[in-house]
């Protein structure tokens, strides 16, 4: 009779089944995806914002501001946001230590606010210098989130598709970029008159996320190494998971825990000191700094000349642009299909190569663009595919390293490493590409094609595959490789060994 008044089974498994995806949807929509959405909005008001810092000189000065100083106070305006980005960086480990992974991400729509706020009342104060402040508040917020999201959803998530979770971060990167190109359209928000309505959009997804992520876990290994809340650690896992057992997930968190145990969270120099560390710090380090050094950004900063080359008119070239960025999206869905199949090396190797084979073809196609009259359709052609290759492997998958190869104690102080260097490569790169164009022509491509194809060697020589293994595996695996010589495995594993004899 018991059963009878018992709930039914399936409803109950599918709503608990949902938790996982509202959770990567939440993080990212707040997380990842305003990082993408304020790197590519900001293109559309640039002739507007420069004749609003033109009129507000005037307004003050009596005189317009000289011409050579209206680009710099642009180029100004846009450099802002990675030297926000690069504090945030900086920000997000002790955040994510001290308040937690959902916390941090709550906390962070603060800067959100407050930029939404400079950039709507800018033009209404005539103060250039509120979208200037704006920038780097919002730079600041997209540095923490891009550290913050991939450690949530990468300890949120089972082994078996940790891959997958970690990837939606590059998955909310393109769609934000997407969103914002079509967003910043003339015939939307892209006009002279609602350019700070554009720039405070950004408030949407912070206020979407402010409504939604409260109602989801933590990260039960944060609540379980970092606080030492079993209970709760149990209760998140039963949210995330639903009714499936959970033994073997919770063994493997106590090891995990029991490694860690009497460990402080490490700091950002120490990493380079530790012997025990030094394949996943170089691992960091150089695919790190390829990701940003690969040439992406710097197609999409030559895609505007690339097609109107190709005679695509001028009114037209901002609807191609959004082809971009939907090439982009359309890579990072495919791979997060495919990562648990294919492997991370694997994907690494694959996209890299690729954009070796397309970079160089594309070179090709600029030097020979003025003798064949077919040649600026295939330079078009060669950069959507060289963002596609981008897409396929080294967007989502680099930023997975920091999670993956690092424990507990040393993965915020990973993703600082790791966000300082993007953000540090983002700014030299927007600073030193039109230096770069200028001096070599036709062969501007040539250095981030060494890039791509140090990217790819470093992966399939040094890298381990992480596939389907549990962060405990994984640490025995990386010791082994730092300590090749050594074959007991690390101290804290015989111990662990010890105390479960007893």
């Amino acid at each position: 009779m018991e059963d009878e008044h018992e709930p039914p089974l399936q409803p109950r498994t599918q709503f608990q089944g949902r938790v996982l995806l509202l959770t990567i949807c939440a993080a990212g929509i707040g997380g990842t995806f305003q990082f993408g959405y304020n790197l590519s909005i900001i293109n559309a008001p640039t002739s507007h914002i420069q004749e609003f810092t033109n009129e507000t000189w005037r307004m003050r000065t009596g005189r317009p501001l000289p011409d050579h100083l209206v680009p710099l106070v642009w180029s100004l305006i846009v450099s802002l946001y990675p030297v926000g980005g690069l504090l945030g960086a900086l920000l997000a480990g002790p955040l994510a230590i001290t308040l937690g992974r959902k916390k941090s991400l709550l906390v962070n729509n603060i800067f959100v606010v407050a930029t939404a706020t400079l950039f709507g009342f800018s033009r209404r104060a005539d103060s250039f210098e509120m979208i200037m402040l704006g920038r780097l508040l919002v730079g600041v917020s997209a540095g923490v989130s891009m550290n913050v999201q991939p450690m949530y959803l990468g300890e949120s998530a089972p082994k078996e598709l940790r891959g997958a979770v970690a990837m939606t971060s590059a998955i909310f990167t393109a769609l934000g970029i997407v969103m914002g190109q079509v967003v910043g359209l003339r015939e939307l928000l892209g006009g002279p008159q609602a350019w700070p309505l554009l720039l405070a959009s950004c408030l949407v997804p912070g206020v979407l996320q402010l409504a939604s992520l409260p109602l989801l876990p933590e990260s039960p290994r944060y609540l379980l190494i970092d606080r030492g809340d079993s209970e709760a650690c149990l209760a998140a896992l039963q949210r995330l998971r639903g009714p499936a057992d959970l033994a073997e997930e919770l063994a493997e968190l106590e090891r995990e825990r029991a490694a860690c145990q009497g460990r402080r969270a490490r700091r950002p120099w120490e990493l380079f000191r530790d012997r025990a560390l030094r394949r996943q710090v170089a691992s960091l380090v150089v695919l790190g700094g390829a990701l940003e050094l690969c040439g992406n950004d710097a197609v999409y900063a030559y895609a505007s000349a690339v097609f109107s080359q190709a005679r695509i008119p001028l009114q037209k070239v901002q609807y191609a642009a959004i082809g971009t960025g939907g090439c982009e999206l359309l890579a990072a869905l495919l791979s997060c299909v495919v990562i648990e199949r294919v492997g991370r090396r694997m994907l690494l190797m694959v996209g890299y190569g690729l954009m070796t084979c397309w970079g160089t073809v594309f070179t090709a196609a600029l030097c020979l663009q003025s003798s064949l009259p077919w040649m600026p359709y295939l330079a078009m052609s060669c950069v959507f595919a060289f963002i596609l290759s981008f897409g396929i492997g080294p967007a989502g998958v680099t930023g997975i390293l920091a999670t993956e190869l690092f424990d507990q104690m040393a993965r915020p102080a990973a993703y600082m490493v790791c966000g300082t260097l993007m953000w540090t490569m983002l700014f030299l790169v927007g600073l030193g590409f039109p230096f770069i164009m200028e001096g070599l022509s036709h062969f501007l491509y040539v250095p981030f094609l060494c890039v791509c194809v140090c990217g790819a060697v470093y992966t399939g020589f040094f890298l381990p595959e992480t596939r389907g293994k549990s962060f405990v595996d994984i640490s025995e695996e990386l010791h082994r490789l730092n300590f090749p010589g050594w074959s007991q495995g690390p101290a804290w594993r015989r111990e662990v060994i010890r105390s479960t004899e007893l």
